[in-house]
């Protein structure tokens, strides 16, 4: 396992990072991450005492302030106020995962030395990433433009003392918590509470978190589909491998490899079928939910040009002898397939509620409602009512949130990408999505033990000894709810390996 990460050693992967929170690893400064840093600073001191013109953000206000020039020993208390104003995030807490990947991100894209800042601040950050201090951000306040302002002006509060942090599970101020483990605030110098405040690292953070939870969906979907298919009697030519040759997706193929290899072996999928077809949500299966894994692999490839990108600003070229003022924290690359990733997910729970309506209405020798005594018991019928509202409530969150776009600073920041409400509303539609699928797991074991003694494939036996180790088969009614917890519960914990 990885116990220490050198930042600036390379670039970030969602595998390595991945790595790097489940095993708690360390992170540290690469040599060559220190060298950047200090060349870029160092130019930047000499820049400031030698500049002729104003330089945003350095020597002058920020937004619609930039005309205002700062004199040299206010330089400090102007990067101060920076954090301090800006600290305007609302709403809930973040999940601590999102928050370590922000420390991690934030460090990550300073350490490539065109930010201007000291070694000293960066190494704060992962003085906070490896004592476990997490400061207090929350979800609302950013509006992916000039970065994400607000939480990220949270998210560095504590670097000059302030603010709150949870801390061994306790949430307490800042700097009580520093003086107790030896840290000292940092003295910000010139640019960088705009360094530190500027970046998408709120917007990516939440990202990142979102196609890890989708990678390990992408993967229970298939196994969950395979096991309706085999309750449904289902059949298996949709998935044969010449016609996804014919319309060669990517994704549509994987899907039609990853359902015959789930099904190899299986008696049930072996038997001779009397319907010649199946409904949609079972036929189709290759190429929605292989649709879903292009937009996730999609996804996956802009996110990461991004959390290897510098996002701030100013843009600092020591080598150049250059400082650009540009627009690299503008959030619309994550907006928009944020955007494009929320109707994708949705629809991976749109077409398992539909196989849930198809297994309940009592066909192909299957008992309405999936229990042996419909009438005197209800069976699996509400548990689809449910899957129904949280279908309903994940196409409310397709909305573009690319798309609206509200004036800020005074009119000098007049179009913003909302890139970090596309960002949160992934959360809301994968939990959702969580309990959707653990819905079509109930109810497509229950109608697969009613097909016993015949069996299915190894690879779903396997796992169905292990869910039904966990959630038993339904013989009389009873309290549901608890009933798909423990199954989303059980696929959370799952490695699906197939």
């Amino acid at each position: 396992m990885l116990k220490t990460y050198y930042i600036g050693s390379g670039e970030l992967t969602f595998d390595l990072i991945e790595e790097i929170l489940e095993s708690k690893a360390r992170l540290e400064l690469s040599p060559e991450a220190i060298a950047k840093i200090e060349k870029c600073r160092n130019y930047l001191d000499r820049k400031t005492e030698t500049s002729e013109v104003p330089l945003y953000g350095i020597t002058t206000g920020f937004g619609s302030l930039c005309n205002r020039n700062i004199s040299p020993n206010e330089l400090t208390t102007l990067q101060e106020n920076l954090v301090k104003s800006h600290a305007c995030s609302v709403g809930t807490e973040l999940n601590p995962e999102i928050v370590r990947l922000m420390l991690l991100l934030k460090a990550h894209a300073l350490s490539m030395g065109h930010s201007g800042v000291q070694v000293v601040t960066v190494q704060r950050v992962l003085d906070l990433y490896n004592n476990d201090i997490l400061p207090i951000v929350y979800d609302r306040g950013s509006l992916g433009a000039s970065g994400d302002l607000a939480p990220l002006a949270n998210l560095f509060l504590p670097l000059i003392g302030e603010g709150d942090v949870n801390y061994k599970g306790v949430r307490r101020p800042a700097a009580e918590v520093l003086k107790e483990v030896g840290l000292e605030p940092v003295k910000l110098q010139s640019k960088e509470g705009l360094a530190l405040l500027n970046g998408t690292q709120f917007m990516s953070s939440n990202g990142v978190y979102a196609i890890i939870r989708a990678r390990h969906i992408m993967k229970g979907a298939d196994m969950i589909g395979a096991i309706s298919l085999e309750a449904f009697d289902g059949r298996i030519e949709p998935f044969y491998d010449n016609i996804h040759q014919v319309r060669p997706h990517k994704g549509q193929i994987e899907t039609g490899e990853a359902f015959r290899r789930l099904l190899a072996g299986s008696e049930l999928i072996a038997k001779p079928k009397k319907h010649v077809q199946d409904p949609y949500s079972f036929r189709c299966i290759p190429q929605v939910h292989g649709a879903i894994k292009d937009a996730i692999r999609y996804v996956s490839g802009v996110l990461l040009t991004e959390i290897n990108s510098v996002t701030d600003n100013p843009t600092i070229f020591p080598d150049e002898d250059c400082i650009i003022s540009g627009g690299n924290f503008h959030g619309e690359p994550l907006a928009l397939v944020f955007d494009y990733l929320a109707v994708a997910l949705a629809e991976l729970g749109n077409i398992s509620e539909r196989r849930v309506a198809q297994l309940i209405m009592g066909f192909r020798g299957l008992p309405e409602f999936l229990v042996a005594e419909p009438g005197l018991n209800s069976g699996f019928m509400i548990p689809q009512y449910a899957a129904a509202a949280m279908v309903s409530q994940n196409k409310m969150y397709c909305f573009s949130a690319a798309s609206d776009s509200i004036v800020s600073s005074n009119g000098q920041e007049d179009h913003v990408s909302m890139g970090a409400n596309a960002a949160t509303k992934l959360h809301k539609i994968l939990d959702n999505l969580e309990n959707i699928l653990a819905i079509e797991l109930m109810n497509g074991a229950q109608g697969l033990d009613f097909r016993r003694p015949e069996k299915t494939s190894p690879i779903l036996e396997e796992f169905m000894a292990a869910y039904r180790a966990e959630v038993p088969f339904v013989k009389d009614d009873i309290i549901m709810y608890k009933m798909i917890q423990k199954t989303a519960d059980f696929l959370g914990r799952y490695k699906f390996e197939y």
